[in-house]
């Protein structure tokens, strides 16, 4: 009798499972009826469309949208949301002008949650009255006209010590100058004198040199818990995760050593006499002019989305610039388009 009992129970158990998955399944199929959606190349089960990205993600997107178009979707692995992208300028505008209140939000993948204090900066952060508040004291203090002018000082002295550099190895008849470093040094200069108020010499600047690296590269890796939910163990095992937390850890220990030295020098009288990006963020969390709270956390994720953002694009230049050199037909080209390389 219990046997008998136990048989029926599990029978329609099962057949209620069943008729529910049926149910879930038509009703998802409806609504996808229902939606105008952007044509998407065949994808398989579980991966979706993750195959054919393969390690030139740029490359594979540009041949999918010569087949599907500038607007397609894509199914990435078992992400909740599917993928748009979009390969005009015409459909980038409508985007990021016309409706970019509906894509204002960008997705917080793991690395950014780690990196960027739990994504509260304004680059990864969700659209909210906090975040305009962090996006007014970007555009009207930290890049105010006042603001970028003060820094084209330093601009003009680093840019100085470059050339003098240049001119040293000229006389001295050196056999090549490696100008990759030598940029690279410059713009981290730069960057570090307007962000911080300091530069950073021998291991500091490698310090500094390996972290922006670190912070480009993570951001941008492939996570598989971000993109398989269930199957976050990968990078746990494989110390993606690991890696991830020793340079938030890093980055954390030099902009708490970056504050320490702006807090002791207005201890000393030499606050104000100079204006970087961390003077202007410590005076509004000291007066409290601001409709929120200003917090460290908050302060050190503006600081490290400006640091490094920049340094990022600095990077990009340099290495295209540097490739050009190495191609002279390349150059001869740009000369003859009357094109000026600065």
């Amino acid at each position: 009798m219990i046997e008998m009992f136990f048989s029926i129970f599990t029978l329609s158990l099962l057949s209620f499972i069943g008729v529910l998955c049926v149910f879930k399944l038509a009703r998802k199929t409806k609504s996808k009826r229902n939606l105008n959606l952007p044509p998407s190349p065949p994808k398989l089960p579980f991966i979706g469309n993750l195959h054919q990205l393969g390690s030139l993600p740029h490359r594979s997107l540009r041949e999918l949208s010569q087949k599907y178009g500038d607007i397609m979707l894509l199914q990435l692995g078992q992400m909740h949301n599917p993928t748009v992208v979009v390969s005009s300028v015409n459909a980038a505008m409508e985007i990021m002008k016309t409706h970019d209140m509906v894509f204002w939000n960008r997705p917080q993948n793991t690395a950014a949650k780690i990196l960027l204090y739990g994504g509260i900066d304004i680059a990864f952060g969700l659209y909210g009255e906090m975040w305009s508040q962090k996006k007014k004291i970007c555009v009207h203090e930290l890049l105010s006209p006042k603001m970028v002018q003060s820094f084209h000082q330093i601009k003009e002295e680093e840019v100085g010590k470059l050339v003098n550099k240049l001119r040293e190895a000229s006389s001295n008849d050196e056999c090549y100058v490696n100008m990759r470093d030598l940029l690279m040094s410059t713009s981290n200069n730069i960057v570090c004198k307007c962000a911080l108020g300091r530069k950073y010499t021998g291991d500091g600047y490698r310090r500094v040199k390996d972290l922006a690296r670190n912070v480009m590269v993570q951001l941008s890796a492939f996570t598989v818990r971000d993109y398989f939910l269930l199957l976050g163990w990968v990078d746990v095992i494989a110390g993606n995760i690991q890696e991830y937390k020793a340079t938030f850890h890093a980055l954390d220990a030099l902009f708490d050593q970056a504050i320490a030295e702006h807090l002791t020098e207005k201890m000393e009288g030499d606050y104000y006499k100079k204006k970087d990006f961390l003077d202007i963020l410590l005076q509004l969390q000291e007066n409290n002019f601001l409709n929120f709270e200003l917090t460290r956390y908050d302060l050190k994720a503006l600081l490290l989305v400006f640091n490094f953002s920049l340094l990022s694009l600095f990077y990009c230049l340099i290495i295209i610039f540097t490739s050009l050199l190495t191609k002279q037909q390349d150059i001869k080209d740009l000369i003859n388009r009357k094109i000026l390389i600065l």
